[in-house]
């Protein structure tokens, strides 16, 4: 039997990176797609996988993207994304908005699109999009996030009717607080004080091995049982507004 091939956008940290590595792990060859070609390139050869370098809002580098895959594809992990501000509605950046929709929603409706021939042909395809909390709850100050999450989860239920005579499985990962290198200070627009204390006093937030684990279980089922939705968050989480924190003094 051939090696299957998997393909993660947004490889180049956190959960990317972590899925690339656990799929490599699990026997497939793993090609990382990302913007930051340096990244991408010293985990594929750590990996023994391919790097490409990909702007998922760019139609060319799709494109290329759907050319460097080739006529089969096993497994699709979009997990390109990203929260780009926690400003209230009333004072938000049309700008950022409009950034984050189109790497959370408009992105990965192209990279599906231009792989999802490819996943067809495979005979047991697999989509997993990297989903959020967000897209379940609303929440002060996130509203940007969370809109464009919600439109995370509603294509992918949507493509999951859309494709229910095909074999091809559907299906979301929605975290909760992990904790990455990357995200919170994306956020914060680089203030590491202000990222840091998104998870002060939680003793054990996810990290984002503990989501490629579940998306790797997730992949790795019978091509006839198809994972909907996991939700999945660390204990100390139990909903998006109550946290618990250790006292800190």
């Amino acid at each position: 039997m051939s090696q299957l091939t998997a393909v993660v956008t947004g490889a180049s940290s956190g959960i990317g990176e972590a899925t690339a590595r656990r799929l490599a792990a699990e026997g497939f060859r793993v090609i990382a797609a990302a913007r930051r070609v340096e990244r991408i390139q010293r985990l594929a050869e750590e990996i023994g996988g391919t790097a490409l370098a990909c702007d998922i809002t760019s139609a060319t580098d799709v494109a290329a993207l759907a050319d460097a895959v080739g006529p089969r594809l096993d497994v699709l992990v979009n997990n390109a994304g990203g929260a780009f501000d926690l400003a209230p509605v009333a004072e938000a950046e049309i700008d950022t908005w409009r950034q984050m929709y189109e790497v959370n929603v408009l992105g990965l409706v192209a990279v599906t699109q231009a792989l999802l021939p490819a996943l067809i042909a495979s005979g047991a395809g697999a989509i997993v999009n990297v989903g959020s909390t967000a897209g379940r709850v609303a929440y002060e100050g996130g509203a940007g996030y969370v809109a464009a999450k919600h439109g995370t989860r509603a294509v992918t239920q949507t493509l999951r009717l859309e494709l229910f005579d095909q074999p091809v499985r559907v299906m979301e990962i929605a975290p909760g607080m992990v904790k990455t290198e990357e995200f919170s200070l994306v956020r914060f627009d680089g203030d590491a004080s202000k990222a840091e204390a998104v998870y002060a006093g939680v003793a054990d937030p996810l990290v984002a091995d503990d989501i490629a684990d579940a998306i790797a279980w997730m992949v790795t089922r019978p091509a006839h049982v198809n994972i909907d939705e996991i939700v999945i968050r660390p204990r100390a989480q139990a909903a998006q507004h109550k946290v618990h924190r250790a006292d800190l003094d």
